[in-house]
């Protein structure tokens, strides 16, 4: 995927000002910055929930318009934010609308058994016949990825995944999201405010600042104390001698 001159604007405002970089195939490639630096909004162009003012975004070198919906939404993936279901569903029904893209609501045998590789992998087997509104926030979570996991898409995006987890679950998260990079072969885009998760689980990060790139690269070429400085105007050589530890949130 290779994102190329893209900007946004917002009542005449721009809120992401051209900027290009790639999303390397297999990796874990982390959007970070503070609010309002441009992660979450071209996060939504490159699901393609937001138009772009300009520039092109392409996967398999196809620009993303050209990609009919229900093609990309066999490539393309996309857990947000706001995952309140208001229907009464189970997990299994759940997870079961992540094959609709391949074969509507007439499941197949093929469905029935990527829905329940899915369920496995998340651990929920116990839970399939459960109310989503039943469970715990950690296992509602685990849901909705097995969900993503069973729509079988190359790449996931994923809109700030520990949001509203505490630290145990959301290490967990950090885990699962390694995981589906790792053992199955996917390739991740994550917006994320924890800058120690970002640094420990990415391969890749792209750090915003003010609808700009202010960096990109490794984590080693990014998460530095000279780059993140200037990103978060923190001084992180003061919060090192305090023995504070190196955490952000945004």
């Amino acid at each position: 995927m290779f994102i190329k001159n893209v900007s946004k604007h917002y009542d005449g405002k721009k809120v992401v000002d051209d900027i290009t970089f790639k999303i390397h195939k297999g990796c874990v490639t982390s959007l970070i910055g503070p609010n309002g630096a441009g992660k979450s909004t071209v996060m939504g162009m490159i699901s393609r929930l937001i138009d772009s003012d300009g520039g092109d975004i392409s996967i398999e070198d196809r620009k993303l318009t050209e990609w009919k919906s229900t093609k990309l939404a066999k490539k393309l993936a996309i857990l947000t934010q706001t995952n309140n279901v208001q229907m009464k569903l189970t997990v299994g029904e759940l997870v079961a609308f992540g094959r609709f893209p391949h074969s509507g609501s007439r499941l197949t045998k093929e469905d029935k058994e990527k829905i329940n590789e899915a369920i496995k992998y998340m651990e929920l087997e116990q839970y399939k016949d459960s109310f989503i509104d039943e469970l715990s926030g950690g296992q509602r979570q685990r849901a909705y990825i097995a969900m993503v996991i069973a729509q079988d898409t190359e790449y996931i995006l994923l809109d700030e995944p520990t949001n509203n987890l505490d630290i145990y679950h959301a290490t967990n998260m950090m885990k699962i999201v390694r995981r589906l990079c790792d053992e199955l072969g996917k390739t991740i885009i994550m917006v994320i405010h924890e800058i120690n998760y970002a640094a420990f689980y990415s391969d890749y990060i792209c750090a915003f600042k003010n609808g700009k790139i202010a960096k990109y690269g490794t984590v080693n070429e990014v998460i530095t104390k000279e780059v993140l400085s200037g990103i978060y105007q923190v001084d992180f050589e003061i919060m090192e001698k305090s023995g504070k530890p190196l955490t952000i949130y945004y």
